[in-house]
């Protein structure tokens, strides 16, 4: 391999490590459930599906399991699950 692919080869692996560094602002993923085939969406810090609980409760599990995925590379308003725990609130 040519030593500047090497160099290239090492700084993606590195990004790889470095999830912080990466901000996801637009994704479109499929998810094949066992029932349906949902379309999940994030468009800047807004999530949509076309699940009929997220028309409901303005979330879901095709939502939270792509939170749980990408984590810290999502805005911060778009890793907020209804799916946490409350904060515990002081005596």
């Amino acid at each position: 391999m040519h030593s500047s692919l090497i160099g290239k080869v090492e700084k993606a692996n590195r990004y790889a490590r470095e999830l912080d560094r990466i901000s996801v602002q637009q994704l479109v993923v499929t998810f094949k459930g066992d029932n349906d085939t949902h379309t999940t969406r994030l468009d800047g810090e807004t999530w949509h599906c076309t699940c009929h609980f997220f028309d409901s409760f303005g979330s879901c599990v095709h939502v939270l399991a792509l939170q749980k995925i990408l984590g810290v590379m999502l805005p911060e308003t778009a890793q907020v699950s209804i799916f946490a725990s409350p904060p515990a609130v002081p005596a």
